[in-house]
């Protein structure tokens, strides 16, 4: 069997957050393919990669890109050329597009979410992160500003002109298909893992608890302030019970953005100014022992399929409870509490049992971190392995 080449193409930054950590997966996975049957190189449209790829030890190339994405988002929104037309534009006035095609790979990944995944007339396997702009259109950090419109466009083209997609679960694939009719023989289910760096012990608890100010004992949600994860209603179920659990406290950590003002005139209004603590953006480093100082997370998101901050938790043997939404169930099984992220009394009966029931949490504890030990990274790459393996495979027939 000849070897084959691969590439692998990155242009997110570190402050993507949740996308940054799920190329950095991508990375490893990529890094540990057999050298025996794959060449590989890395083309990277961000200096934020430059210090994971020499840690890696992997070709690569660094690809100036950024030109050309600002002259196609502005082209687009007066021109709607057909995709046929972009990757022939693309390919003839983009030098660092032709040496991308230069390389000649027989497929490359393309882990984060960029039109260059079809606009290159190259093989490629794309990852479809979520399809909430069609199943949750009512949030205008989806729909808002013709974002629905672009997300429904650049999806459809993925799955045109890709090789194959990747996404997290049964539920998303079933949404690929029912959205964008692709044949189900290319979709691959490829679920999340938790991001490495939660694994970092060099802070321990009682430093993160002087350094955050920390309360003894709290219920943690760790999510930027956007509509879709509903912290009005956690609000909400903190201020049933602040009356009868007098010490409850929820610790909050997300970038001062999105519906962070309303929230805080919720909390206002609510009366839990001394019930709710605000960490602000708070480095990867620290989450970790964040995670192990808190009582447990609770998610009430209304968005999916699967969502990663589960996974950190029972990574680092926080207890979980979760929205009972799409491919949530599926995510955590028996390791999480499940409640109806639109019922306010049903987040406040998961965060009391969390918070009185200590041999609860101790059997959450358990059962979340030997699902973790489950799927992790080499799982993750293993199936990798297999999923390229076969998507070449696919591709070779006549």
């Amino acid at each position: 069997m000849r070897k084959r080449k691969l590439g692998l193409f990155f242009d997110t930054e570190p402050s993507d957050g949740g996308k940054f950590q799920y190329c950095l997966s991508i990375l490893n996975a990529f890094r540990a393919l057999p050298r025996d049957q794959f060449g590989k190189v890395v083309a990277c449209g961000s200096n934020g990669w430059r210090y994971h790829l020499s840690e890696a030890g992997i070709d690569s190339i660094f690809v100036n890109l950024r030109r050309w994405q600002w002259f196609y988002n502005r082209i687009w929104k007066n021109a709607l050329l057909p995709e046929q037309t972009w990757r022939v534009i693309v390919s003839r006035l983009s030098g660092d597009a032709r040496n991308m095609i230069r390389q000649q790979c027989d497929l490359w990944l393309f882990p984060s979410e960029t039109n260059l995944s079809y606009q290159l007339p190259v093989p490629a396997l794309v990852t479809i992160f979520d399809l909430m702009h069609r199943y949750e259109p009512r949030f205008p950090e989806v729909m808002a500003y013709g974002r629905g419109r672009r997300r429904d466009r650049h999806y459809r083209n993925a799955c045109r002109w890709s090789e194959a997609v990747l996404v997290d679960s049964e539920v998303g694939k079933n949404q690929v298909i029912e959205s964008y009719s692709l044949d189900p023989a290319k979709i691959h289910v490829l679920p999340y893992i938790p991001p490495n760096y939660l694994f970092n012990q060099s802070s321990n608890k009682n430093d993160a608890a002087k350094k955050y100010k920390l309360p003894t004992k709290f219920i943690f949600y760790p999510a930027q302030f956007w509509q879709h994860k509903n912290h009005k209603n956690l609000l909400k179920a903190v201020g049933q019970l602040k009356n009868e659990i007098v010490d409850i406290k929820l610790v909050l950590v997300g970038s001062k953005k999105g519906e962070y003002q309303s929230i805080l005139r919720l909390v206002e209004s609510l009366g839990l100014k001394e019930h709710v603590v605000f960490l602000g953006y708070v480095p990867n480093d620290n989450m970790s022992v964040i995670y192990r100082c808190a009582r447990a997370l609770v998610m009430p998101t209304f968005f999916g399929a699967t969502n990663i901050p589960p996974l950190e938790a029972f990574a680092t043997g926080c207890p979980v409870a979760v929205s009972n939404i799409y491919a949530m169930p599926e995510q955590v099984g028996d390791a999480a509490i499940l409640f109806n992220p639109h019922s306010v009394n049903d987040i406040a009966n998961a965060i009391r049992r969390l918070w009185i029931d200590d041999e609860l949490c101790a059997n959450l504890f358990r059962k979340g971190f030997e699902r973790s030990k489950a799927w992790g990274q080499r799982q993750f790459d293993q199936r990798v392995l297999e999923i390229v393996s076969a998507v070449l495979s696919n591709k070779d027939r006549p």
